[in-house]
């Protein structure tokens, strides 16, 4: 996980949903694996969380409280900013001092995958990025990690999207039997001459990735994500 400024944490209640039990504590829109068997239910492990930031209270932590609280950021904006200020209410020094909690910033955060949130960015940035993982999966926080600073970039994502493979060379191997390539060679060449000439596909892959007409992320749980860099 990466994270910026992240103060000492407050340890967080161990996650019973992931196994066979299932704990009604957690989130709707957490991502799970279900078992079904014959006598309904027989296994649940949580694959992934649902995008979460860690919100404090700026006035607290400079004055050596931690106040904050972990928000569901795969929401309306309204509604974490409505979170946030509720947190803000609660602020110990403002109750010690009279003096009104009001600026804020975002510490910690997880479920963003490869996708870096960063303390002053936007709440409306934030939930845009964080309800595009939950509609599209770690691959939309791949593409805004790969293009980290083109906002509008976001909106872009499904035409850029070219899938998860293996590697570069597996997406381009696909690439060039959908085009017909290795067909165009069966039938231009004489069969005894075939066997020699062989499509360079590790070279089409590294000339796609030096001139910038694909993107790639390395993704946690192996191969890669590819995107349309034109």
């Amino acid at each position: 996980m990466n994270h910026e400024q992240q103060p000492p944490q407050e340890p967080k209640e161990p996650n019973a949903g992931s196994g066979s039990q299932w704990d009604p504590n957690e989130q709707v829109g957490d991502i799970y694996e279900v078992d079904i068997g014959p006598q309904g239910v027989e296994h649940i492990e949580k694959l992934r969380d649902r995008p979460q930031i860690w919100v404090g209270s700026l006035s607290d932590y400079n004055n050596g409280i931690l106040h904050g609280n972990w928000i569901d950021a795969a929401r309306d904006p309204a509604d974490v900013h409505t979170d946030i200020q509720t947190m803000l209410a609660a602020s110990p020094r403002a109750a010690r001092s009279g003096e009104i909690a009001e600026e804020w910033g975002i510490f910690d955060f997880e479920g963003f995958g490869p996708a870096s949130v960063h303390q002053h960015d936007s709440i409306e940035l934030v939930c845009r990025l964080a309800r595009g993982i939950g509609e599209h999966g770690l691959a939309f926080a791949a593409w805004a990690s790969a293009t980290e600073g083109d906002d509008d970039a976001l909106d872009r994502f499904e035409d850029a999207y070219l899938g998860h493979h293996d590697s570069l060379e597996s997406y381009v191997q696909q690439l060039v039997d959908d085009l017909g390539y290795e067909q165009l060679l069966d039938e231009a060449l004489p069969e005894t001459l075939r066997p020699y000439v062989q499509f360079d596909v590790a070279a089409l892959a590294r000339d796609m990735h030096l001139g910038g007409d694909v993107h790639t992320v390395q993704a946690d749980d192996g191969g890669v994500w590819v995107f349309d860099g034109r």
